[in-house]
This record gives C-alpha cells, structure tokens and sequence, in this order.
C-alpha cells in the first residue's frame, strides 16, 4: 500500500463500497500529535488535578474522551461532500455572529478569569470563537473563490470579506480575545492573498492591521503590562514576568534529552496553564531539544500535507476547496508558533493553545472536524483525475 494514503471503504447499500482515499501522511501527523496530547495532559495536568478535583488523571480522561469523540467526528465529516459546506457558507456565517453575539450575553455566556469566551453546556464549557472561525472562514474561502477574477484587479472586491472579518476581530475584542481576533484576521488575509490580491493592497492592509494592534496594546494597561513583562521578564519575576520566567526554567531545565516524563518540577504548581498555554514548556523539560524536534516537525509534516492538498485542490480546479484548505493550514502553522513563542519568550503572552496538543475540550473537537473536512478536500481532489496527490492505493 501506498506510504502517503489510506483507502478507507465505507458500506452504501447491500454489497456496493466506495473507497475514500485519505492522506496517510497528514493522518500519521495528526495521530502523533494526539498522542503526545494525551501523554503531556497526562502529565502537565497532575498536580492541579489532584488539587481540584482528587483524581489525579482527571484532566487526562477528559482529553482522551475528547480524542475519542473528536476522531468519530473526524470520520462523520469525511463522509460530508465539500460542496455541502459551499452552499452553506452563508447561513454558517450568521451562525457564527450570532455565537460570537450569544457569549455577550449574561446567563449564556461564561466569565473565566476576565473573559467572557465560553458557554456553559454542562458536561463542558464551549467556546464559541473556535467553530465562529471556521464558519467565518468558509464564507470568505466561498466568496474568494466566485471573486478571483476582480481581487486580482483591484482592492473593492476585497470589502466584503474584509468588512465580515473587521465584525468579527471587534466581536472577539469585546470578549476580550486579541489573540483569536489577530490570528482570525491573519488566516483571512493569507486566504485573499492566495486567491490573488495584489501584493501592495496585501502588505498595505497588513501595516494597518499592525498598527491597528499595536495600539489596541499601547491604549489598554494590562495589555502593555504584558508586553513590558515579555521584554524584561526578569525585572518583574514574580509578577508580570512570572509565567514567563517560569516556562523559560522548565525549557532550560530540559537540555538535549529531557528530564524524564512525569519528572517536571515546573508543572508542580511553579508554571500557571501547565496542561493548556504551557504544556509545550513541560515536554520541553521533560523530552528535551529532541522531544521539541519531534513535535516541531509533527507540526511542520501536518502544514506541508495540507498545503499538498490545496494545490491538489486548485489543479484540479476545486478553489473553494482550496481556500479552506489552506485556511486550515495557515491556521495551524500561525498558531502553533505563537504558543511555542510566548513558551520561548519570543512573543508576548497571547492565551492560545497549541492546536491539537493543548488540554481543551472545544479546541480539540473543532480541530478535529477541521481535520475532516481536509481530508474529504483530499479525497474529491484526487477523484479528478487532475491531482497532484498520490492516485488510490493499491494492496
């Protein structure tokens, strides 16, 4: 069988199959991923598990009961035909407002040390700005798609999805969420630049938008004191610098090969967020530079699958396709290195996971049906006969 794909067959009706072809690689990548997740949960999470609830894999059942329920969704949504997702694009879009409008709202929405980002389902709290993401993302992947034409001419085609993603980033502001709001902004641009506007409105756009953020962190005092705490983390090391001087211990703690799994000090209490923000800093101590090489190149096997799929997706004509798949990309990539630089001291503290690897219920899932539909971008693709990825394995 081919080393790059999996032929998966599903049953239809009595006797009759048909195979979806996925990317083995991606697959391979992903499964990794969660494997590490449900080991450095596991791990990160003792301390504070114990402490909160009694039991000491607490937080450990929960992710892989998330694992577990985000891969059968994994598989459900392979099934769903990507031209579904298209015709939806804008009912899923006013979904996604009224989400991000519904965390407003005192009773639904759920105020966690300061933000008001979650809804309480009960057995989980849900975070509406993952799945609003998608939803908003599809529509602009949508509208680029129909609009190649007039972005590669001129900046007024750009307005539309431009406007859809200022509502948003306030939307997410409000919350507060700059971290969601930047990384939102950056994936939508990434996907009109590919869908063909011209460099100068794209690097024009982009000096605004930084601008943009950086007086959103000059105006607001616990945003500044944030970046002040990230530039000399060791003027302040029990307060404004403390997370910070705290991951920087456990990732120098870690050396070449680590200090052994479970054998973390930081995560004892020392390191706040051990099992979400910072559980990179953990495996950095506990695996060493190697365990680090190994998930940086994880993460780097995921994004370049997903790039192959796209521009499978663009040959073979297929750019709605297309554009969320690289959405998908961008995203993993962006974020990722965020949250290993806020670990490495290289960027402010942002409040974002690591994608598939940090504890969190809705993150994961959202994630994961992310995944899904990638992968069936995948499979359509090379049913075209015009992909550049690997034709239906053989046995």
């Amino acid at each position: 069988m081919s080393t790059t794909s999996q032929t998966v067959s599903y049953p239809r009706s009595g006797t009759r199959h048909r195979a979806v072809q996925l990317d083995g690689l991606l697959m391979l990548a992903v499964a990794g991923i969660l494997l590490i997740s449900a080991v450095m949960v596991a791990s990160s999470s003792i301390s504070i598990a114990t402490r909160e609830t009694g039991d000491s894999f607490y937080y450990f059942k929960r992710q892989l009961f998330f694992i577990v329920l985000g891969v059968i969704g994994c598989g459900i949504v392979v099934r769903i035909p990507s031209t579904f997702w298209e015709r939806m694009r804008i009912p899923l879009l006013l979904l996604a407002f009224a989400m991000l409008i519904a965390v407003m709202i005192p009773g639904l929405g759920v105020v966690v040390n300061g933000s008001r980002r979650w809804m309480n389902l009960g057995i989980t709290r849900f975070q509406p700005s993952e799945l609003s993401r998608i939803f908003i993302l599809m529509f602009i992947a949508g509208y680029a798609a129909i609009k190649q034409k007039e972005l590669k001419e001129g900046l007024q085609a750009a307005y539309v999805p431009l406007g859809v993603l200022a509502v948003a980033a306030g939307l997410l502001l409000l919350e507060p969420d700059m971290g969601a709001a930047i990384v939102l902004l950056a994936v939508g641009m990434a996907i009109l630049f590919v869908a063909g506007m011209q460099w100068r409105y794209f690097l024009g756009l982009g000096a605004v938008l930084a601008t943009g953020a950086a007086a959103l962190i000059v105006f607001e005092p616990y945003r500044w004191k944030r970046v002040t705490g990230f530039l000399n983390p060791f003027d302040d090391p029990f307060g404004t610098g403390f997370q910070l001087v705290q991951s920087l211990i456990a990732i120098g703690r870690g050396e070449l090969f680590g200090v052994g799994l479970g054998a973390s000090v930081q995560k004892l209490s020392y390191l706040p967020e051990a099992h979400t923000d910072f559980v990179f800093a953990v495996l950095a101590e506990e695996f060493g530079f190697i365990g680090v090489l190994c998930v940086l190149a994880l993460f780097g096997l995921l994004v370049w699958r997903v790039f192959v799929i796209a521009r499978a997706a663009a040959e073979a004509n297929l750019p709605f396709q297309a554009y969320v798949a690289v959405s998908f990309g961008v995203w993993v990539g962006l974020q990722a290195f965020f949250n290993i630089g806020v670990n490495m001291g290289i960027l402010p503290t942002k409040g974002l996971t690591l994608p598939m690897l940090s504890n969190g219920g809705t993150s994961l899932l959202v994630a994961l049906f992310w995944l899904g539909i990638v992968l069936r971008i995948g499979h359509e693709s090379n049913l075209s006969g015009r992909s550049a990825l690997p034709k239906k394995a053989k046995t």
